[in-house]
């Protein structure tokens, strides 16, 4: 009975500490991404030009570390917010440039509205199927790392067609990356809300990115 007992008190306090983490992931999800789209909105208004490859890796991957480095702080939380108001400045001149199509209001909203969809299905049925993804883990690093590695091989080598393969690949991993991170959640594999809005924003980025480039281009994109 006594062991019972200990053991329910230490269930206890373990699912509350999960509960927390939830919970404070997804309020600070959405306040990035409300973020990000402001400053892509400004970028957008403003009609700045895109950064580059070379400044947006050089930005994605130096305050990235930072917010890591800073993840049990209140500086990561800075960092996490410079981050994605970082990604959405990158982001605005991308969504002009589809904008500019003669159907690029249909295909923008399209890709925004699948990508709404595609998060809110698989991340529901992770935190309400309470099923562990964990064994994904492996396959996404080096799938994310192959096509990583062959879209920057598209971009020197002017590959469309290698372009749209990738952008098909990063649907499909980033999907099973929302499901991954959302496992990781729900069963205490991720317990620092700062990294796990991180890894769900980098989620939804290039989940749309990839979506807005494939209709994009059998909308008539060249």
């Amino acid at each position: 009975m006594n062991r019972l007992a200990a053991t329910v008190t230490r269930t206890q306090p373990s699912t509350l500490a999960t509960n927390k983490v939830i919970r404070n992931t997804y309020i600070l999800l959405s306040l990035t991404l409300l973020f990000s789209a402001v400053t892509a909105g400004l970028s957008m208004a403003l009609n700045l030009p895109h950064p580059g490859l070379l400044l947006t890796m050089v930005g994605y991957f130096g305050l990235l570390f930072l917010t890591s480095k800073f993840r049990n702080s209140g500086l990561g939380l800075v960092f996490v917010f410079a981050l994605t108001g970082f990604m959405g400045l990158t982001l605005g001149p991308i969504v002009n440039l589809y904008l500019h199509l003669p159907n690029g209001h249909q295909v923008v909203m399209t890709a925004l509205g699948a990508t709404g969809v595609i998060f809110l299905s698989l991340s529901g049925y992770a935190l309400t199927s309470r099923k562990d993804f964990s064994f994904m883990g492996a396959f996404l690093m080096v799938g994310i790392l192959v096509a990583f590695l062959a879209g920057i091989a598209s971009v020197f080598l002017t590959m469309p067609g290698l372009s749209l393969a990738v952008a098909a690949m990063f649907v499909l991993l980033m999907s099973g990356l929302i499901l991954f991170e959302t496992s990781q959640l729900v069963h205490g594999g991720e317990t620092n809300y700062i990294m796990a809005t991180v890894s769900l924003y980098i989620s939804i980025y290039n989940l749309f990115l990839s979506l807005l480039q494939l209709l994009g281009a059998f909308g008539g994109d060249d």
